[in-house]
């Protein structure tokens, strides 16, 4: 044994004893390590985490329509459910009503042109009446019963409470006396969670819209009321089958991709309901605490027998008297003390959340003006109106704009848009179509700074009178118009030509001072 060990370390001695020719071609072979691996990943943002704290934040991003199916039924019935109940909710969608809409509705401003360039007046009146008549309930609903400004507002309300609208175009003698109008539906009616994948001519249905490839609507699916009057039936389901071409699909794309809307209070529904519940008990709470109740306690020795039956005491309470107790009897008071200071700042801090995520002031929704200065109401409401503007311009593009393209041809095609006793020629549609659209818009927040601010950029080059009064809601050319008929009256009725032009804006010089200049100049 002690043998082989010594031979083990001689060899091992001599395997390390080489020559310097094979000491410098080891030392060339550069030496690799392997990298260790740290104990612990770091991750560059918190956000991403996947720790105990953040197992129930979504980790895997969802498609489009996964969201839709998934939440946007729920989304719409709770929607519903807290504009019926709920009083900032209801406020919220009148906000929308009267800043998208307004007490006048989108206004039609014809811009059409005649050969040399010039705005055919005659024309643009004559389709601006024909519109106006088309907008009455009679004409412009199918059933006869809703102004087009009407149905603007129940476009706009509809979207922000359930996410969409949809509307039937109707064309020929059921549509009245115009042969076009307009029949509202429910969105819910077509049914979000009816998909159908791999059609044979490459056609799909997602939430009970069919798409062609390319993703471009080919008709709508709407449950049927009655079997009878089903086009489609699936799976047991009654669909009646109406072309793309007939809806009026709008909604606020939130996602690429997007195929059916979310109501615009998502992500305030929590909070509102949240805060719902927080004002009720603390109303009933508030009111049992004013009411002064209490409970009776026998003292020892003066409770009824166990055998016999118990007796309820009750009392009336007066205000201002007092009731005898029987013998044995104490009153402990019940006075809760909730709630206290801590209710308006919760209160305060759960609706500025729900403003920011209804996109409007705080002020407004809570109609609290309390501690607020001008600059910052200023500030606050130029903001929200801009968030007005916005929406404006979306339904002119999802409804406005398709109704009156649509309506023209019927008008011009059946003769019954006419201008000094003739009907319009149909051939010149592309150039009646040239509109524009004047939303509502507001007052000015300090008038005296703000017309004076108007007028100098005006005397600078740097706005026209036009612009100035569409910025009102108005039409220049209505204006000019209302301004030389009140002239024309001012000179029928003798009125001296001086105040004429004072009343238009320009200072007289008194005659004194006139003729004292010229005097001055003659000397």
């Amino acid at each position: 044994m002690i043998w082989s060990l010594s031979r083990r370390k001689t060899a091992l001695e001599n395997e390390q004893q080489q020559t310097p020719d094979a000491a410098i071609e080891e030392s060339r072979v550069p030496r690799v390590s392997a990298r260790k691996a740290p104990t612990v990943a770091i991750r560059m943002h918190e956000a991403a985490a996947t720790d105990r704290l953040n197992a129930s934040w979504s980790s895997s991003p969802m498609p489009a329509d996964c969201v839709i199916r998934r939440n946007q039924r729920i989304l719409v019935a709770r929607s519903r459910e807290q504009a019926a109940n709920n009083d900032y909710m209801r406020g919220f969608l009148r906000m929308v009503r009267q800043n998208i809409v307004g007490p006048q509705g989108i206004r039609l401003q014809a811009q059409s042109r005649a050969r040399g360039g010039r705005l055919d007046t005659a024309a643009n009146d004559a389709i601006e009446d024909a519109w106006s008549e088309w907008w009455r309930a009679e004409n412009c609903d199918v059933s006869g019963r809703r102004s087009f400004r009407t149905i603007q507002g129940l476009c706009a309300t509809s979207a922000a409470r359930d996410g969409e609208f949809m509307l039937r175009e109707i064309w020929g003698p059921d549509a009245g006396p115009w042969g076009y109008a307009l029949q509202l539906l429910d969105p819910q009616r077509c049914p979000v969670d009816y998909d159908e994948d791999r059609r044979g001519d490459g056609s799909f249905i997602r939430h009970g819209i069919e798409f062609n490839r390319y993703g471009r609507p080919l008709s709508y699916l709407f449950t049927a009321t009655d079997d009878r009057d089903a086009d489609y039936v699936y799976r047991g389901r009654a669909f009646i089958r109406i072309p793309a071409r007939e809806i009026i699909h709008g909604f606020v794309e939130d996602f690429t991709g997007q195929k059916r809307g979310l109501p615009w209070a998502a992500t305030a529904l929590w909070r509102m309901r949240m805060l719902h519940g927080f004002e009720q008990s603390s109303m009933v709470n508030a009111r049992v605490s004013a009411s002064k109740m209490g409970f009776f306690q026998w003292r020892d020795g003066f409770g009824p027998d166990d055998a016999e039956d118990s007796v309820d005491l009750e009392i009336e309470a007066e205000p201002g008297v007092f009731r005898e107790l029987p013998e044995g009897v104490e009153f402990k008071e019940f006075n809760p003390q909730y709630p206290a200071g801590e209710f308006a700042p919760f209160v305060k801090s759960a609706l500025r959340g729900i403003a920011t995520g209804l996109g409007v002031a705080y002020n407004n929704l809570a109609n609290d003006l309390e501690g607020v200065n001008f600059s910052s109401i200023r500030q606050g409401a130029l903001d929200e109106r801009e968030h007005w503007k916005d929406l404006q311009e979306w339904l002119i593009e999802a409804l406005i704009e398709r109704v009156y393209r649509n309506w023209l041809k019927v008008a011009l095609l059946s003769g019954r848009i006419m201008a000094n006793g003739k009907p319009l020629r149909a051939d010149r549609l592309q150039a009646y179509q040239a509109v524009s659209w004047q939303p509502r818009r507001w007052a000015w927040i300090d008038p005296r700074a703000d017309v004076a601010s108007a007028v100098e950029m005006k005397n600078n080059l740097m706005g026209s009178f036009g612009q100035f009064i569409r910025d009102q809601g108005r039409d220049p050319q209505t204006v000019w118009r209302e301004i030389a008929e009140d002239i024309a009256q001012m000179r029928d009725a003798g009125i001296p030509e001086d105040y004429i032009l004072q009343a238009m804006g320009q200072k007289l010089i008194p005659r004194y001072q006139d003729e004292k200049g010229s005097s001055d100049a003659e000397t």
